[in-house]
């Protein structure tokens, strides 16, 4: 596996110190390699093996090339991060003759006979019957028929799963199969696989040793600063990617993951503190002018008190204002824990100097809320005015959406470009091309995940004379904190962890049964005899032929009918297929108390806030995740009056049961936001960041949170001393690759 001359020029001092670090490569792997490295070359770096195709390889044609594309294996580099799902430890297999009803084990055997039948219920049955030294065992497949061509007779394969008795012997229920060949060894790997294209994991492990021995002559680079991998007692690198694909003991594999593992949470972490650092140096932002009168008048003037997190968040986002360079924070808190308060704070120093502010939320509905809280909040709060002769003006803020009057947008995009217009609330209208700012000093986005990076980054782009606008971004999503450090890594986080005095617990129950749901019914009719209202939330809008959900209209239906459990409240209907204008009207006549019922769907998810709603329901609970019925909770419970949250039906998956029960057990936002990532794993969470080569294959923000912590630590200290990698130039140049510049403006716009 010839490496064309045309690789990066390394320098001697370079080669030496890859030398000694390719000397100390630990476990079962020999130097003798290293020592006799031809002049000239140095280790391969992960661009040399990108740069390799893997048609390259001996024996692997273009049918084979083709199947491994299917798996986006092109390169060499991309065969060997093509890591094992799993290993099967041969000195742990159980023979047929010492199996154990309802005990765990593999075994290894051959496949005597395969057959396959349709049920009584016309289910597909396969039946494989497989033997050892020691004896025979039946495997029985529901709805698996492509097992039947797979397990042929003759065939060695590992089988996984508990045995149960059956007619008197012993036999397997849907096993876990995995078809390894001939292979031999004590451990050995399992790689995802492609049954379409006939690619099995012994052709994958084949392909992989191939590029192991041909790598060692020159050994795998290890870009790490020389230190670092013996303080932080990881293998190298070379060592690292022999062991998590062949190693000789499972230990081996674990110690192998842990190095690779580090080196992805270090790339993300040290391309997100760089970029950070390098937009707080190189863009040109507003300085305001903080500590004025306008924030302590209204501080002063609230009907509350400010909890200690808001009054650390305003601080330190007083602090962010001040400096040259544009803030760029996100500001977490759970539901009703005062983001808007902070929100307003932040807007009002904009002001303050001068400048305009910008709040932009994801629905009509989130942006009418904003702006009707924060209306309630200013009053007829005044900003200073040297022009005026009272010294003073009136505070205007504007709403602005798709579904304003056309007069109302014309006057409101007016005074925005006039300056007359201080603060502006809305949706994407906010950022139309023919709307125009005259000194837009801060802009908040509301629940940021629900927008494009490009939307982001557009009024971020909108202020005065090439200036760049402070940015603070809003969820009301509890984030773990390992997350945050790496889907949000390059933003300072803020978090409001405490919920201001008054807020009362809402209980949660699940009612499960026709009983459990009687008794929700009647709570609610026993909330609006009281004076309060209730949510009733559906998941879908219209009746699913494919889903079993009831729907929002169903329900509205259902409920209000003749006959039907809410029969004489009076019941009002909201969900995304109505108009704007029916949305507006609906929700007018709820938050004024002219409904007791509002049937909708998850458009009321975030932002709705009606003090006097006590009961919320939500039907086909164990549909929704955690996060968004923990947000839906939230539309409760916003005054002193006790309040009530009905989770109803039953949970049709473990997964969901662990959901539910976790919100009755639970309101801690942040606790919840743990589970589940337990539950979940971080694969949803990730998924706000844009796809590519960079996603995390081996780290899991699950297991391994204190190595993403350690990664952001060690990033940080790398760039201290070293801000533009030029110490270390092969690490600079993974990053590169491995994150490239469209990965890179996607986490600088994030």
């Amino acid at each position: 596996m010839a490496v064309s001359h045309s690789t990066p020029t390394i320098s001697a001092s370079n080669r030496a110190s890859a030398v000694q670090r390719g000397q100390r490569r630990g476990d079962n792997y020999t130097t003798a390699a290293i020592s006799t490295m031809p002049a000239g070359d140095p280790p391969l770096s992960f661009r040399d093996l990108d740069a390799i195709a893997v048609e390259r390889l001996k024996n692997l044609g273009t049918k084979r090339a083709a199947a491994l594309a299917e798996l986006e294996i092109r390169s060499v580099l991309d065969l060997l991060q093509h890591y094992p799902r799993r290993y099967l430890d041969r000195t742990r297999q159980a023979r047929i003759v010492d199996l154990m009803v309802d005990e765990e084990v593999f075994v290894v055997a051959r496949v005597e006979r395969s057959a396959s039948r349709r049920t009584r219920r016309r289910q597909k049955l396969v039946e494989v019957v497989v033997s050892d030294d020691s004896g025979r065992l039946k495997l029985v497949f529901f709805n698996q028929p492509w097992l039947e061509q797979s397990l042929n007779v003759g065939r060695t394969v590992v089988v996984h799963g508990k045995p149960s008795r059956y007619q008197g012997a012993l036999q397997m229920t849907n096993p876990v199969v995995d078809l390894v060949g001939d292979r031999t060894g004590r451990i050995i790997a399992v790689y995802p696989q492609s049954e379409k294209s006939g690619l099995r994991t012994w052709h994958i492990a084949d392909h992989v040793a191939n590029v192991l021995d041909r790598c060692e002559a020159r050994s795998i680079d290890d870009p790490l600063p020389d230190e670092l991998p013996t303080r932080l007692k990881l293998m190298n690198r070379h060592a690292a990617f022999c062991g998590i694909h062949r190693p000789e003991t499972m230990a081996e594999s674990s110690r192998a993951r842990q190095r690779l593992m580090f080196d992805e949470l270090l790339r993300l972490q040290l391309r997100l503190v760089q970029r950070k650092r390098r937009m707080e140096q190189n863009t040109a932002g507003l300085s305001h002018a903080v500590g004025g009168e306008l924030v302590n008048l209204f501080v002063a003037g609230l009907p509350f008190e400010l909890t200690d997190a808001q009054q650390q968040a305003i601080s330190v986002i007083s602090e962010d204002l001040a400096k040259a360079h544009p803030m760029h924070r996100l500001l977490q808190g759970d539901v009703g824990a005062g983001k808007t308060v902070v929100a307003l704070c932040a807007l009002l120093t904009a002001v303050q100097g001068g400048y305009q502010g910008a709040l932009m939320a994801p629905t009509e509905v989130l942006a009418e809320q904003h702006h009707q809280t924060m209306t309630k909040l200013l009053g007829d709060f005044s900003v200073p005015d040297e022009t005026r002769l009272t010294a003073s003006r009136p505070l205007r803020m504007e709403l602005l959406t798709a579904s304003c009057p056309a007069a109302q947008r014309r006057k409101t995009a007016a005074g925005l470009a006039a300056g007359e217009v201080d603060i502006v609330v809305g949706t994407h209208a906010l950022i139309s091309d023919d709307l125009q700012y005259e000194s837009l000093g801060v802009v908040v986005i509301d629940e940021q995940h629900r927008f494009g990076v490009e939307q982001r980054a557009v009024l971020r782009d909108r202020g005065p004379q090439s200036l760049t606008p402070d940015l603070l971004v809003m969820t009301a999503t509890p984030i773990p904190r390992t997350a945050a450090m790496t889907v949000y890594g390059d933003l300072d986080v803020s978090v409001l962890d405490e919920l201001p005095s008054g807020r009362v617990r809402i209980d949660t129950t699940w009612a499960r049964g026709p009983l459990g749901e009687a008794l929700v019914w009647e709570a609610v009719r026993d909330a609006a005899a009281k004076g309060h209202q209730a949510y009733v939330v559906c998941p879908l809008i219209e009746e699913s032929e494919v889903i079993d959900v009831r729907s929002a209209m169903e329900t509205y239906e259902r409920l209000s009918g003749e006959g039907g459990e809410l029969a004489g409240l009076r019941v009002g209907l909201l969900h995304g297929r109505v108009s704007a204008a029916e949305k507006e009207a609906t929700m007018s006549l709820f938050r004024s108390n002219q409904l007791d019922v509002l049937v909708s769907t998850t458009v009321i998810e975030v932002g709705v806030d009606v003090a006097n709603a006590t009961v919320m329901v939500v039907i086909d609970a164990g549909r929704f995740g955690i996060a968004q019925l923990h947000q839906l909770r939230g539309r409760v419970g916003r005054a002193q009056y006790a309040s009530n949250c009905y989770l109803v039906g039953e949970a049709a998956t473990p997964e969901a049961e662990a959901r539910l029960q976790a919100l009755v057990d639970s309101d801690d936002g942040f606790h919840l936001a743990e589970v589940d990532l337990e539950l979940r794993g971080e694969g949803t969470i990730m998924g706000e960041r844009q796809k590519g080569r960079n996603d995390l294959r081996l780290a899991s923000l699950r297991r391994d949170k204190e190595w993403v912590e350690k990664a952001r630590e060690v990033a940080i200290e790398i760039l201290d001393d070293d801000p533009d990698l030029l110490k270390l130039p092969a690490l600079a140049d993974e990053i590169e690759l491995m994150l490239g510049d469209r990965e890179a403006e996607f986490l600088l716009k994030s």
